[in-house]
């Protein structure tokens, strides 16, 4: 469907990487429709225990939509009302996604990419990554069901900050709010991702328990 959406299968691991590190992985309405193709695939495959979410480039994990496309995919009301339903329906693919996820998150995790993170059970981050949601300043609405899977993670308090300020985030204060479960280095990403997947692909079970 589209080369900005990529998947490969590690054993019992199954990676789904964003491929558009030229615009920081923004996300266009064709990469969604491919992005819930390799969801579902994945979620068929009895051999894929645990599904990885990542960026690539090194520069972004993703960085909301890709505005460029909104003259095509957006251009009428009607174009807007599809548009919203199909990444509704992406999301709701990733949070439903009954095998344990995680995010792997490397650089900015911005808008579109934090409710994408949000949908995963675990986020892994590197040290130097950045976190915020700048709806506010685009004078844009947000959706409950995205406010609801923030709050569920950091709570109302932190969930307010983020919201109201639009401000970007550290690690370092992502990891206080709740945000990411782990920060560490660029260089062991990587490892540590890998070696914390195995143990849970080689568990007795991988039922997900949930988003948050």
């Amino acid at each position: 469907m589209t080369d900005k959406i990529l998947s490969r299968k590690d054993g019992a691991v199954g990676h789904l990487i964003f491929n558009n590190p030229e615009r920081h992985n923004a996300v266009s309405l064709d990469m969604w429709a491919a992005a819930e193709a390799v969801v579902a695939d994945f979620r068929a495959d009895p051999d894929v225990r645990v599904m990885v979410v990542s960026g690539a480039g090194g520069k972004a994990f993703v960085s909301g939509a890709d505005i460029t496309r909104f003259e095509k995919d957006r251009a009428t009301s009607e174009a807007v009302a599809r548009y919203g339903k199909l990444v509704d329906r992406a999301y709701t693919a990733f949070y439903e996604f009954p095998k344990p996820t995680l995010a792997m998150i490397r650089g900015y995790c911005i808008g579109g990419g934090m409710a994408l993170a949000m949908c995963c059970n675990m986020r892994i981050a590197t040290d130097t990554s950045k976190f915020g949601i700048p709806a506010a300043k685009l004078g844009l609405g947000y959706g409950f069901k995205g406010i609801k899977r923030l709050v569920d993670v950091v709570g109302p308090s932190f969930a307010k900050e983020i919201f109201y300020t639009a401000r970007q985030f550290t690690a370092a204060e992502a990891m206080a709010m709740g945000l990411i479960n782990r920060a560490v280095t660029d260089e062991s990403l990587e490892s540590y991702v890998n070696d914390i997947t195995a143990a849970m692909a080689a568990d007795a079970t991988t039922t997900r328990i949930s988003a948050a």
